[in-house]
């Protein structure tokens, strides 16, 4: 165990898969994790069992989306009525669940994607955020367009925004997608290395740069303010083998774009306080984060042999101990 952080974002990382899951169960590799209004945790994975829905203690509360439901799991966002909205890039499906994993409501159909790179709703979507407002959906369209569409919640398209390049208001690769209780979209712009920041419109508001691969963006629903950035390894293995404060890490901004703390300055690596690939993350109500790692894809399969690495990890908060009150003096 190590400490991250410092002051009050200090956080414990145990530098090992987070979960107790049975003998026989593996997650191959966490692709994306949500929570619940109960802080029961969601996690879309890649292994033999895509969704396990484990407790805050870790135990298995149910596990669903086996026999195929899934091609290749990318995202999961637990929508205000704790309905389950899953993304899967490429068979280019969005689909909304029940926690129990019946199927509520399609989106996008598997397997039936727009020409790429068109423009037109979806080619390999990687996440949705759904507007507390008005239950709207926002889909992050990211690997083969650069747009994100945003449809009432009966599916109609309102209207889209974004296009590729560098430009402000651009992407190149919209990777995340989170909404705070205004309206206000925030976007991982994964290989411009930058947030980007809309109003609810899909008018450019803000640019956060100076970031690794920015792969991952969240901001609380438990009323902290703070928005999480999770930062992919910064590509080139070799470089970062040894390089510092580069990412993978993760970092705790303010809403208005400062650092308020980064959570690693190591090279990626297994030892606690270290990160592979941080792919998308969340935050339960005591602001405990969980970070899921595309540790396989990245690392683990061009290993010899290949194998699994790990790739969720539970960084839980330390409280801070306020002092105890003094005497009066004379007493």
């Amino acid at each position: 165990m190590v400490l991250l952080g410092h002051g009050r974002y200090t956080y414990e990382a145990s530098g090992v898969n987070w979960g107790k899951i049975p003998e026989g169960w593996f997650y191959k590799e966490v692709a994306s994790v949500d929570v619940d209004s109960r802080d029961n945790v969601y996690v879309f994975n890649r292994g033999n069992h895509p969704m396990i829905v484990l407790d805050r203690e870790g135990n298995v509360v149910r596990s669903w989306g086996e026999g195929g439901v899934f091609t290749n799991p990318h995202g999961v966002t637990i929508g205000p009525d704790d309905t389950v909205w899953c993304v899967d890039n490429v068979d280019h499906s969005i689909r909304q669940f029940t926690a129990e994993g019946k199927l509520l409501f399609t989106l996008r159909e598997r397997n039936k994607p727009a020409p790429a790179m068109s423009g037109i709703p979806v080619h390999g979507p990687t996440k949705v955020a759904i507007d507390p407002r008005n239950g709207d959906i926002l889909v992050a369209d990211g690997y083969g367009n650069a747009k994100v569409h945003r449809f009432a919640p009966n599916g109609k398209l309102k209207h889209s925004f974004g296009d590729s390049g560098t430009d402000l208001g651009h992407f190149n690769i919209v990777h995340d997608i989170s909404i705070d209780p205004e309206g206000t979209i925030y976007i991982g712009d994964r290989e411009n290395r930058r947030i980007q920041i809309f109003n609810p419109r899909g008018k450019l508001e803000a640019r956060w740069p100076d970031f690794s691969r920015t792969a991952a963006v969240h901001v609380p629903r438990n009323g902290m303010k703070v928005v999480l950035v999770g930062e992919y390894f910064g590509g080139g293995v070799e470089g970062y083998r040894t390089a510092m404060r580069l990412g993978p890490r993760v970092s705790v901004m303010s809403p208005e774009g400062k650092v308020l703390a980064r959570l690693s300055d190591q090279p990626y690596g297994d030892e606690p306080g270290r990160f592979y690939a941080p792919h998308h993350l969340t935050m339960d109500s005591r602001g405990d984060i969980y970070v899921a790692e595309v540790a396989y894809a990245e690392f683990g399969r061009m290993m010899k042999p290949p194998r699994e690495i790990r790739s969720f990890q539970k960084l839980v908060r330390q409280r801070q101990q306020r002092a105890a009150p003094s005497g009066r003096r004379g007493q």
